[in-house]
């Protein structure tokens, strides 16, 4: 069976010399939800922005979809990015337009011409985002601006945004790390929840590891640049742990994994 993701051999230098990817290597199916955890700079972040085709890449191929993302054009990315939602750590929402207009710009990529330069948008694009926010119970808070929100709230109206794309794939960046625990709960429960209703491909890049295995299908580990593991969460024991946090110090790991994994450690 072809995977609907392929990832071979990736490798990514920054200009300064630093390899933020030395060599990993994955696939995935529709309908999985994945965590992509590991120490603060193993490259989970730098691995989701080149499946978006926001970071180049030095060597090794993407295919999304029977597509091959390293060999896009940017303007054969903007295209693809139509069905990659994306839910950024910082929400990226504008403050000062309505909640529903901030989950309508996830129709962009679906207007043309004048349409998509006026921001208008049909009722098929306004009953796809009204369900969605209804979807990550917001739909009350339609009507507000966004700065009315607060962090969870934003972060549950960027899932809205992401799916209304009607996305293959979403791909996610630490969307929880400003959030209490409470907070951080639901707002992975909503995105696993309507990524699984929708049959959607979600990779989430978590530091909070025993979150992440209470709702994903699979846990990929990252260190010093490729894959150390891959797996169902039932087999994150202790042994993975250490393979996949064994670079970083005690103090950065303490931020990642919470006490019970820190036995291993």
């Amino acid at each position: 069976m072809v995977s609907l993701l392929e990832i071979r051999d990736l490798r990514v230098v920054y200009p300064n010399g630093h390899e933020a990817l030395r060599s990993v290597s994955m696939k995935a199916e529709p309908g999985e939800i994945v965590a992509i955890v590991g120490r603060s700079g193993a490259g989970k972040s730098t691995l989701l922005r080149c499946i978006n085709g926001l970071q180049r890449t030095a060597s090794g191929s993407i295919i999304l979809d029977g597509q091959e993302i390293t060999s896009m054009d940017e303007s054969q990315l903007r295209v693809a990015r139509r069905k990659i939602g994306f839910v950024w750590q910082e929400y990226n929402l504008v403050d000062r337009l309505p909640v529903i207009t901030n989950v309508l710009t996830g129709r962009l990529g679906y207007n043309d011409g004048l349409t998509g330069l006026l921001g208008y948008f049909n009722t098929k694009h306004r009953e796809i985002a009204v369900r969605n926010l209804s979807r990550v119970s917001l739909l009350h808070r339609a009507n507000q601006r966004a700065d009315r929100l607060s962090g969870g709230e934003k972060q549950r109206a960027a899932i809205a945004r992401a799916i209304t794309q009607q996305p293959t794939i979403v791909l996610a960046d630490e969307p929880v790390s400003s959030l209490d625990p409470e907070l951080s709960r639901q707002v992975i429960h909503d995105l696993s929840t309507v990524a699984r209703a929708d049959g959607v491909l979600t990779l989430i890049s978590i530091h909070q590891v025993n979150l992440a295995k209470s709702f994903v299908d699979r846990i990929v580990g990252i260190a010093d640049g490729t894959v150390v593991f891959d797996g169902p969460p039932s087999r994150l024991d202790d042994e993975a742990m250490n393979l996949i946090y064994r670079s970083g110090h005690p103090a950065v790991v303490a931020d990642c994994v919470e006490p019970l994994a820190l036995a291993a450690v």
